[in-house]
């Protein structure tokens, strides 16, 4: 394996190569959840309607595209292009807003991708399905009574139309009887406003079955949503997806709203308080002038609520009131001590009135929950709603309150997305998304064998704006929202400043990926964790300032591989503002975008400068490297080919050169890394080995880069041109629809004799340094179906992600640590050192 530390930074330090009512009744209730539509024998497809606008007219639909396409264009005749992308919960304190963006269209496939996925059996000539339209789903909050500001932001933007890249928008034309889901009370009161200022009608949605919804998308789709927090410690909790219901769900807005949850569209609203949100806020502005709910909370945390409430060590003389279990801190009566003192309200400082305030509203709620949760027998307890946001002193004081009351056998658990499970509900009422129990559902052409299916999609949540604050002006073709609630100036065009102003809100923009699924070779998905290494304090410490330190390098090839342009500079400087800030973020709260490995740093990195549109920051130095490794591959090929012995991997030699006992391996994926030596002068001789010895190959690469690592698109041209010093590969190479022309005036060596097995290039379905498992392509998967050898190579696929990973085949892990800390963290080794780890399937 070639040593090739050009592009990569992880190495020796040296080298960096709302809503909710008050109290009442409980009241039963079962929403209607979508239903999927019914084949019909004959005739067109057609999904249920509803008396809901807008709706996707399907008559005339028809499928525009040859068989083999994987997302054929389906053409909707009538159908005006005009669907809105935007839902609203609109409460007595805050207004939250969900849209959706659209990626850009999808480059037709070439037929060497259409070749492999046809061997793969992706096209099966029996069915095939519409494309999903794939995006973002953004999330962005208003004080109610800033609606103005609300309004003109989706003016701005045009949500309301589809948004800028809609074809209306860019043709000028106005459509008539545009419909926008909302849901809270405030889609009732100022439904006028939203006619009279932007020409929409606000469709109004159940509150309480959009806030269920949205809690069930969330806690099904996302990874690490749910989590607790006790002590200022927060720790994410996995749910199992087969056992989530049934739960309480408190939503804390204005008021409280108790909501027993039995399934998707089945729950029951338990309970309820009007002390919540709303009055933690009005009793706060008048006490304390605080011009805003956020001010108030900042007030909070310099607060000293002793000064306020009455204690049991008050009334006890300082000792514990221990035969019933009470502290001398305990709040004995919340706003006591003012009934004695002689003082005016002037005379108390703002900060500690805040405090008592959060703390008497928050063990209320915490006590009501758990009384509640003790009344139906459940032990898992969901806070949600805009009264939280993410606050440590508001979480830490109601799970003290549950966990108090129920002696240590409840459990309060909140959602990093609290506040916006109205909003996300209304967003997924819309029949066009399909995103009921999260499945989309698909509408299918008629052959005789045809029948119609579910595809479970994906979700990614992404931090690529996360706590920036950025002051050179960012080129950018349409506005595009911070996702975290920034607002931005009315403009639709032009250079604009972009800035994030709610750093604590913790919230990511959901990246919508159809095409991802569970690696089928994992031995177990559910006990898998990609990173290898736990980041403490102090590991985030050491990778930080790796990280940092390697940065101006990075900003200076990514402005390079641009031509070195002004917009490019001004790009790379903003790139490099908006990355120091997402690492001094995560430096102050680690745990901030959920649980974050080293990995998921690295993947931060490549999807920062993809939002500062860096297609390719190490485009030119790849080239120069493969092309220099290219020029020296048939003196390696020769010296291998007269090598008598390959080294000896133990179980894996005996295997892969097959004596009588055994069969070769029938197909291995061989997960490749760097481009240059790395690919050209390692993984391609060992893939030539393997198809020499009768073994399919697929060469599983990056789907979009990361640092000078080999994409899928870029390999088939590095094989291709391998291939002209080696008949074998040439063979394999045409075999498995790499190269789809003969290639003239090419001579086969005569000692090699014809492939007999396809060698083949997938896409892994990430952009990063390192993989996880539990998100691949769709291609990968498929590919997986029928392999038995694993082979990972390179230092963030099998060091620091998967090392101690386990599959249900052979696996060969391959590296060279290029980080001192890291061989001596994993194997008591020195830099540079390089391991190869056979696991024979157990």
């Amino acid at each position: 394996m070639a040593a090739n530390n050009s592009g990569d930074p992880i190495q020796q330090q040296e080298e960096p190569g709302e809503g909710g009512g008050g109290g009442g009744p409980g009241v039963k209730h079962k929403a209607e959840g979508a239903t999927s539509s019914a084949a019909q024998p004959s005739g067109t497809t057609m999904l249920p309607r509803s008396s809901s606008r807008p709706q996707l007219d399907l008559s005339g639909a028809a499928i525009h595209g040859t068989l083999e396409d994987r997302n054929p264009t389906i053409l909707l005749p009538n159908q005006s292009d005009d669907i809105s992308h935007l839902a609203l919960d609109i409460g007595g304190s805050l207004i939250k807003l969900v849209y959706f963006s659209r990626h850009a269209e999808h480059s037709t496939e070439d037929k060497r991708k259409v070749s492999t996925k046809r061997r793969l059996g992706l096209f099966n000539g029996g069915r095939r399905s519409y494309p999903i339209l794939g995006g973002r789903l953004h999330f962005v909050k208003f004080e109610t009574g800033k609606l103005n500001e609300c309004l003109d932001f989706i003016s701005s933007k045009q949500l309301h139309r589809g948004g800028v890249d809609s074809p209306s928008w860019r043709s000028g034309a106005q459509p008539d009887d545009i419909v926008i889901k909302a849901t809270g009370g405030g889609a009732y009161k100022y439904a006028d406003l939203f006619k009279e200022r932007l020409g929409v009608s606000l469709e109004k949605e159940d509150e309480m079955d959009c806030l269920v919804a949205g809690a069930n998308f969330l806690l099904k789709a996302i990874r690490h949503e749910a989590f607790t927090h006790m002590d200022g410690q927060k720790e994410y909790v996995q749910i199992d997806q087969n056992d989530l219901f049934p739960f309480l769900l408190v939503n804390v807005g204005s008021g409280v709203s108790i909501i027993k949850v039995d399934g998707h569209g089945k729950f029951q609203r338990v309970s309820g308080t009007n002390v919540g949100g709303g009055t933690y806020w009005g009793l706060g502005r008048l006490m304390t002038q605080c011009k805003s709910f956020d001010e108030l909370l900042e007030l909070s945390q310099r607060g000293d609520n002793s000064t306020i409430d009455m204690l049991v060590g008050d009334i006890y003389g300082g000792l514990d009131y221990s035969k019933i279990g009470l502290s001398a801190s305990t709040i004995a009566s919340s706003f006591g001590k003012t009934i004695s003192d002689n003082k005016e309200l002037s005379d108390y400082r703002p900060e500690d009135i805040s405090l008592s305030l959060l703390r008497m509203i928050s063990y209320n709620i915490g006590q009501i929950s758990y009384l509640n949760a003790l009344r139906y027998g459940l032990k898992r307890i969901f806070f949600g709603g805009f009264f939280i946001r993410g606050h440590a002193y508001t979480m830490d004081t109601i799970s003290f309150a549950v966990n108090f009351w129920s002696k240590g056998e409840a459990q309060a658990m909140f959602l990093r997305h609290e506040g916006f499970l109205g909003a996300l509900g209304a967003f997924m009422s819309y029949e066009k998304h399909g995103l009921d129990d999260l499945r989309i559902h698909h509408l299918v052409e008629r052959f005789p064998m045809g029948a119609p299916y579910l595809v479970q999609i994906s979700w990614m949540e992404k931090f690529v704006q996360k706590g920036t604050q950025i002051t050179a002006p960012v080129p950018m073709g349409a506005p595009a929202t911070t996702g975290m609630g920034g607002f931005e100036r009315p403009t639709s065009k032009g250079e604009i400043l972009r800035s994030d102003a709610s750093a604590a809100l913790n919230v990511g923009v959901l990246h919508l990926v159809p095409t991802l699924d569970v690696f089928p070779l994992l031995e177990d998905p559910k006990t898998y964790e990609p990173n290898t290494i736990e980041l403490d304090q102090d590991e985030f410490k050491y990778w930080f300032k790796i990280l940092s330190d390697h940065s101006p390098d990075l900003v200076d090839k990514a402005v390079a591989s641009e031509g070195g342009t002004d917009d490019a500079k001004r790009r790379g400087d903003a790139f490099a503002h908006a990355f120091s800030a997402h690492l001094a973020r995560l430096m102050e709260e680690p745990a901030a975008y959920g649980k974050f490995g080293l990995a998921n740093l690295l993947e931060l990195r490549e999807e920062c400068l993809r939002e500062f549109q860096f297609v390719d920051a190490y485009i030119s130095i790849k080239q120069r490297e493969n092309e220099a490794s290219l020029a020296v591959l048939p003196d390696l090929l020769m010296e291998l080919d007269s090598m008598n012995e390959i080294d000896d991997f133990d179980g894996f030699k005996k295997r892969m050169l097959t004596d009588k006992k055994d069969q070769p391996y029938k197909r291995a994926l061989l997960f490749v890394d760097n481009s240059g030596a790395d690919v050209v002068l390692g993984m391609l001789p060992l893939a030539r080995e393997l198809l020499r010895h009768g073994t399919e190959v697929v060469l599983v690469a990056n789907s979009l880069p990361a640092l000078n690592d080999v994409t899928a698109n870029e390999l088939p041209e590095i094989v291709a041109e391998a291939s002209k010093h080696c008949g074998i590969l040439r063979k394999a190479a045409e075999a498995g629809g790499l190269i789809v022309d003969a290639m003239a005036g090419i001579q086969d060596d005569l000692k090699d004799e014809p492939a007999s097995v396809p060698l083949m290039v997938v896409e892994n379905g990430c952009g990063s340094p390192c993989i996880d498992f539990r998100q691949v392509s769709s291609e990968l998967a498929a590919a997986a179906k029928d392999a038995d050898l694993l082979i990972l190579e390179g230092m963030g696929r099998s060091l620091h992600t998967n090392l101690n990973a386990r599959f249900k085949c052979d696996t060969l892990k391959l590296a060279m640590v290029k980080n001192q800390r890291l061989a001596e963290k994993l194997f008591n080794g020195n830099i540079y050192d390089c391991i190869c780890k056979f696991e024979p399937v157990s």
